[in-house]
């Protein structure tokens, strides 16, 4: 069978990150979402407010591809939550030129720490290349309209979080 992690913060869970699950989905028997616990960032939704947003999304992703899609929150290192979930793939998005640069460093990393983990890059649909949590958690809180990078549900989460729903 073959594993594969996709890891991130998902604070939220955008557009952009629903189109790479997708995709990765058709390359693997299993895909684990990682939900990374990273107390530096000070996330705006708590582990469990994100894990509960990506289950939720991934429901009918699961659904319509036929594979199993489960999400598990880690704060070790990205190569121990791979062993751990018996992962031989790790999954990243890209979106741009500069998130190449920081994901080529952490690939040889991984390689150093366990070459029997392979990471496999995909690019972004044109569309969802400028969506980034950050930008979406900046236009939310100055009470824009987020609804071309969130799903409603999201949305509606930012919206509460913000003081607008």
């Amino acid at each position: 069978m073959r594993i594969g992690l996709y890891p991130g913060t998902f604070d939220p869970i955008t557009m952009g990150h629903i189109d790479i699950i997708r995709r990765a989905a058709a390359l693997v028997d299993r895909l684990v979402i990682g939900v990374a616990i990273n107390r530096d960032k000070g996330p705006l939704f708590d582990l469990e407010e994100r894990v509960a947003m990506i289950e939720a999304e991934c429901v009918s992703l699961a659904e319509q591809t036929g594979i199993e899609i489960v999400v598990h929150p880690f704060e070790n290192l990205l190569i121990d939550c791979a062993r751990d979930v018996d992962a031989t793939i790790i999954v990243r998005g890209l979106r741009a030129v500069a998130d190449f640069e920081y994901e080529f460093q952490m690939v040889g990393m991984n390689r150093a720490l366990d070459d029997s983990v392979e990471t496999v890059f995909l690019m972004a649909e044109a569309r969802h290349q400028a969506i980034a949590s950050k930008l979406v958690k900046e236009i939310a809180r100055l009470g824009g309209d987020v609804s071309k990078f969130v799903t409603a549900p999201v949305r509606l989460s930012l919206m509460k979080k913000f003081g607008s729903g």
